[in-house]
């Protein structure tokens, strides 16, 4: 599996593109897809499907433009549906643009193929309730959003945030995985299992 990074939109969301067996997907398009789409076309991969690991405003910015020109059916978080009624998920929060309406399918914790691959889709939340992890154990990734971060953790002060219920879904569903797991996130840069459970202060022993 071969993943491309892209981010995009007014907070340089990471939106990921993975791909395998001549089949694309995208993870978190937060912002104008135009240069995705570029990329689309040159490889000639087809996209798949659009997945959405919570449903926060910078995270879905690009969700309808990706679909509309690519066919491909976006998948949310059933939990986090009501955060769409909200400034955080709708966008309007600090003077950022709405977030166009887009159609989109719902998605829980289970097993899935994308691509031809086994995807284990990890109910995480604490970032938002209904927050998904995305785990691709022949890719050897997981896809996590805002939960977990390069030396530290998603925040919790948005509605339906929970730091208690965060740090136990990293502790529980990512950090059972293998050590040399990458985790990609929803900012900044990727990082391992393995190299947060040492070194993350907010999750390491004697840690926060």
């Amino acid at each position: 599996m071969q993943v491309t990074t892209f981010p995009l939109g007014p907070l340089e969301t990471n939106c990921y593109l993975a791909e395998a067996n001549g089949e694309a997907l995208a993870v978190d398009p937060g912002g104008e897809p135009s240069e995705l789409l570029a990329y689309l076309e040159s490889s000639g991969c087809q996209l798949t499907r659009i997945l959405i690991t919570h449903m926060h405003f910078d995270h879905l910015y690009g969700a309808a433009a990706l679909a509309r020109a690519t066919g491909a059916p976006i998948l949310c978080p059933a939990g986090d549906e009501f955060l769409m009624q909200s400034e955080i998920g709708r966008g309007g929060l600090m003077g950022f643009p709405l977030v166009e309406d887009f159609d989109y399918e719902h998605i829980a914790e289970g097993i899935y193929e994308f691509m031809g691959c086994e995807c284990r889709v990890l109910a995480t939340p604490g970032h938002t309730p209904g927050s998904l992890s995305y785990y691709f154990p022949a890719g050897k990734c997981v896809f996590v959003g805002d939960l977990l971060f390069y030396r530290s953790i998603g925040r919790t002060d948005f509605p339906g945030g929970d730091m208690e219920q965060l740090l136990d879904s990293v502790r529980t569903k990512i950090f059972t995985l293998p050590p040399e797991t990458v985790v990609y996130a929803g900012h900044m840069l990727s990082t391992t299992v393995g190299d947060e459970m040492l070194h993350n202060p907010f999750l390491s022993e004697g840690g926060l």
